[in-house]
């Protein structure tokens, strides 16, 4: 069965464009041209990856992006016309795995699409319960669930794998680049304030959970998640 990709989008030509040359590798691709459809869409065609604009009529891309993530850990790319920064992080921040900045190159679209695949194959595909338990919390990267004080807390999954992967190699300092490598994979395309923008999101959730850990930062280096003994 092909891969399903749901391109969310007002912008005709660009969708048009988008579906054929997609279509040619190989995907399945459903369109929806504004955001109430493009939720709609979603929960009836449950698309394996989601491309999303965000300056959309009736529900902007920021929204739509908020509703995804409050019912699936579908990876999403955000497409703005936009080269801000703010731009950028608060996509991030609402949950987003990737951004795309209009105009793009078709070939590039679809290097991210695959990318963001493979890793969500790679991670599927992995069997075993790898669960790590410290005090108050608890991470499982099968269920892709993180609980805190004994119940379950909504995270998307590349944070998941982050707190996971910190937490797998407590007191290790990692900088920026080596948690892109080893969370995001090695073809990621995007920057290290990805990698900020994910720590940031999880002291959010973590803060003040336990005085017997931290996620901290190592400053001039990077991140870790430090066990104080």
């Amino acid at each position: 069965m092909n891969t399903k990709i749901l391109m969310i989008d007002d912008d005709l030509n660009i969708c048009e464009s988008v579906k054929l040359y997609l279509e040619h590798e190989g995907y399945e691709v459903k369109i929806a041209n504004d955001g109430v459809q493009g939720v709609e869409t979603f929960k009836l065609y449950s698309p394996d990856i989601v491309l999303l604009d965000i300056m959309m009529p009736r529900k902007d891309g920021w929204q739509v992006c908020r509703e995804i993530r409050e019912i699936s850990g579908t990876p999403i790319i955000m497409l703005t016309a936009k080269g801000e920064v703010f731009d950028k992080v608060l996509s991030l921040e609402l949950g987003a795995d990737d951004y795309l900045i209009k105009p793009f190159d078709m070939r590039e679209l679809s290097a991210r699409t695959k990318a963001i695949l493979r890793r969500c194959q790679a991670e599927s595909d992995k069997h075993g319960d790898e669960t790590i338990r410290f005090d108050n919390l608890e991470i499982s990267r099968q269920k892709y669930e993180l609980k805190i004080g004994g119940k379950p807390v909504d995270v998307p999954p590349k944070e998941l794998e982050l707190i996971y992967f910190l937490a797998a190699n407590s007191n290790h300092v990692f900088t920026r680049d080596q948690l892109l490598d080893k969370v995001w994979g090695f073809d990621y395309l995007g920057d290290s304030r990805t990698v900020d923008v994910h720590v940031k999101r999880l002291r959010e959730k973590l803060d003040g959970v336990s005085p017997e850990w931290n996620l901290k930062t190592v400053w001039g280096i990077g991140y870790k998640f430090e066990v104080i003994s």
